[in-house]
């Protein structure tokens, strides 16, 4: 048995058809079909009915539960055997939300840099949504440190910390000065938010889907720019817990339904596996957040 027998078997399984297969896989059929009578040869049990429809036989469907726990397990071992030869060197690339502060990302940088000098990291910082993407369209992320996604196929998501959905305004904005605020009073303002794609731009809209209007909203890409504009405006903006802002800002205390976005580690979940190296820079990260939360405590 090797893997690429069961990634054949997974692939029919699928796929549907064994010739289905063969095309995703750039295999003839006739490979494709010898694979799964040596591993039919090898467990001593048939795996599929005989017949054009690939229907697997009762042994198969408990063997097709398994599969992707074999695979996974496969990878593990041969990517444990590629650390031990190159854990000190090669490079991470890793995707992070914008509001992951600069400090808390340069603090955990620097512990995994005493660590392993010569891990290189490459950083390509995004909303959730683009991230998400990258992790599952074109794997060309390792991990992400983001948002829960809106979809969550082939993903999974480990909490790390929570941020908070909150409002600014100018210092000398009226609702500066107003108490007992709800989110009824925003409608009559122009609202700055993240892009249309940002996961706590989605959250606000679906609070505003419950009145019978929307207020104008004006969208940028880039979060922590908002407070600068807010700072010369009368606009409202909203931001997370962790953007700065500065003196002529103030924060307004607004209550939502679902204040809270969750942040954390976003992965494959095909890969139920993270390579010692990539577990290192985690636990960095999460060592620099204790820090930052002892602190604020």
């Amino acid at each position: 048995m090797d893997l690429k027998e069961l990634i054949t078997f997974r692939t029919i399984v699928e796929e549907g058809t064994f010739s289905k297969a063969a095309e995703k896989l750039h295999y003839s059929q006739s490979t494709v079909t010898n694979q799964i009578q040596r591993l039919e040869k090898e467990l001593g049990i048939v795996l599929f009915k005989r017949g054009w429809n690939s229907e697997l036989t009762e042994s198969g469907k408990i063997y097709a539960n398994e599969v992707n726990m074999l695979i996974n397990h496969w990878n593990l071992v041969i990517e444990k055997a590629a650390d031990l030869k190159e854990e000190e060197i090669g490079m991470l690339r890793i995707g992070v939300i914008e509001s992951l502060s600069d400090l808390v990302f340069a603090n955990t940088l620097k512990r995994f840099n005493a660590c392993k000098p010569h891990v290189s990291c490459h950083i390509t910082v995004g909303n959730t949504d683009m991230l998400s993407r990258l992790l599952v369209d074109e794997e060309a992320l390792d991990f992400a440190i983001s948002g829960e996604p809106e979809d969550w196929a082939g993903l999974h998501h480990e909490h790390l910390y929570s941020e908070s959905i909150q409002f600014i305004v100018n210092q000398e904005h009226e609702l500066a000065r107003k108490l007992d605020l709800g989110i009824k009073d925003l409608l009559s303002y122009t609202l700055v938010t993240g892009g249309p794609n940002c996961l706590y731009r989605l959250q606000l809209e679906r609070e505003f889907a419950k009145r019978e209007m929307t207020p104008f909203f004006h969208s940028i890409s880039q979060i922590s720019a908002i407070p600068a504009i807010i700072s010369e405006t009368d606009f409202v903006g909203v931001v997370l817990s962790s953007t700065a802002v500065p003196d002529g800002v103030v924060r307004i205390s607004i209550p939502l339904e679902n204040q809270l976005l969750s942040i954390g580690v976003l992965r494959r979940r095909n890969r139920d596996f993270l390579s010692g190296v990539k577990l290192l820079f985690l636990d960095c990260l999460k060592e620099e957040l204790d820090v930052i939360k002892q602190n604020k405590g």
